[in-house]
């Protein structure tokens, strides 16, 4: 390799784009290409970057199977950091085993935190922790070990435990000024700012106040029955429920926590989990059967009776029920909590980080779109959609949560 694809490449390494791209901005050879495109990656025009890395993978000849393996996992990155969740995971595997074949251990092992961060959008979360234990990262630079640690944050967090997370977004800070790019250091402090705002809000009792993650990690350490419907589960101290599969089940559980101490009236109950006008004998007949099947799947954790007026949940547990609602109202909080991550989506994408249909997910962008709060960006296939980052959030603990039975 020449000197100048050396010092490009080393440019890129300590974050100086533009460094790089006067070392190789005329160069049309195989190597060049691909620094140039991951310079523009960097600079944020994708689809150039794109192209650049693709004409670079054809560049190279069949004996520099390393090569092509490093564009195939820059263009699974821009893939990721672009939000286009649609693209296969096969190609990204090979290349890592074609990577770590030829023991160029260091890009292996970045190709496997991109396939952590991709499990991770996409709620497969214990694959990711899975991957992330075959990583040993004694041997990383400070660059690798940073995205490491960012990694291991995300997982902590999604997982709600507080104490961890900042534990690894420290390690992350720490490695990410060891590297000493700027940029990195200021989106570590950006997350660990955001494990201080609201991650969710605790109704009970009629009253709503906002929750911390910290404190979000304690209440799942107690002993109360908690209706999350942030999950769409229902749990208690070890005891987990899912109803992410049951939507009709989970608007019973969740109306019956908003109701308690109290109960629930038959008409509220038909109005939240069959959107009907009147409990008439059809809705009340069909409100009997969920009841009956809500009360066979939390009979573990909680009781249901009936009453004159409806029916009334009563926890096992001396703090009773709480709900554990998203951070802000609204049916479509999910889509926002996404979006608020300041990258632009497909709605193909956003359906598979929500694991809902993209007929769903595009009605939901269409009412945000109405209100203001997205915008849609080009048209046709190419249509994205951004909305302005929510200061003090953290959505981490929105995203949805799929176990290998779902």
């Amino acid at each position: 390799m020449d000197s100048l694809i050396t010092a490009a490449g080393r440019a890129l390494a300590r974050g100086d784009v533009l460094g790089a791209l006067r070392r190789v901005a005329l160069r049309n050879d195989a190597p060049a290409l691909a620094l140039r495109g991951i310079a523009m990656a960097q600079l944020g025009d994708f689809e150039r970057a794109k192209a650049l890395l693709q004409r670079a993978a054809r560049a190279f000849s069949g004996k520099e199977a390393v090569a092509r393996a490093r564009c195939a996992v820059a263009l699974a990155e821009i893939a990721l950091v672009s939000r286009d969740l649609a693209w296969p995971a096969r190609p990204l595997e090979t290349a890592r085993e074609v990577l770590a074949a030829h023991h160029d251990h260091l890009n292996s092992a970045h190709a496997r935190l991109l396939q952590v961060r991709r499990l991770l959008l996409v709620g497969q979360l214990a694959e990711a922790e899975r991957l992330m234990r075959r990583l040993d990262p004694s041997p990383f630079t400070p660059l690798l070990r940073a995205a490491y640690e960012l990694a291991g944050a995300g997982i902590a967090i999604r997982r709600v435990r507080a104490t961890l997370a900042q534990e690894a977004l420290a390690r992350a800070k720490k490695a990410a000024q060891e590297a000493g790019i700027g940029a990195l250091v200021a989106e570590i402090d950006e997350a660990a700012s955001g494990l201080q705002g609201p991650a969710a809000r605790l109704v009970s009792r009629g009253l709503e106040r906002p929750l911390a993650l910290c404190e979000v990690e304690k209440l799942f350490a107690s002993d109360a029955l908690i209706v999350d419907a942030c999950r769409h589960i229902v749990r208690r101290e070890n005891t987990v429920v899912s109803l992410s599969r049951r939507p009709v089940l989970f608007a019973l559980a969740q109306t019956l926590a908003e109701a308690w101490p109290g109960d629930a009236p038959r008409r509220v109950l038909v109005a939240r989990a069959f959107r009907g006008r009147q409990a008439d004998e059809s809705y009340r007949a069909r409100l009997r059967v969920e009841i009956g099947r809500l009360r066979q799947v939390l009979r573990s954790v909680a009781r249901l009776d009936a009453t004159d007026e409806g029916f009334a949940l009563t926890a096992r547990s001396q703090r009773g029920v709480v709900l554990l609602a998203q951070p802000f109202d609204g049916d479509n909080a999910a889509l926002l909590a996404l979006l608020s991550d300041g990258e632009s989506w497909t709605s193909s994408a956003l359906g598979l980080a929500l694991g809902a249909s993209q007929r769903t997910v595009q009605r939901g962008l269409d009412s945000l779109a109405k209100a203001g709060k997205v915008q849609p960006v080009g048209r046709g296939p190419a249509r994205r959609w951004t909305a302005p980052p929510l200061p003090g959030i953290t959505t981490a603990l929105l995203l949805p949560v799929f176990s290998p039975s779902d």
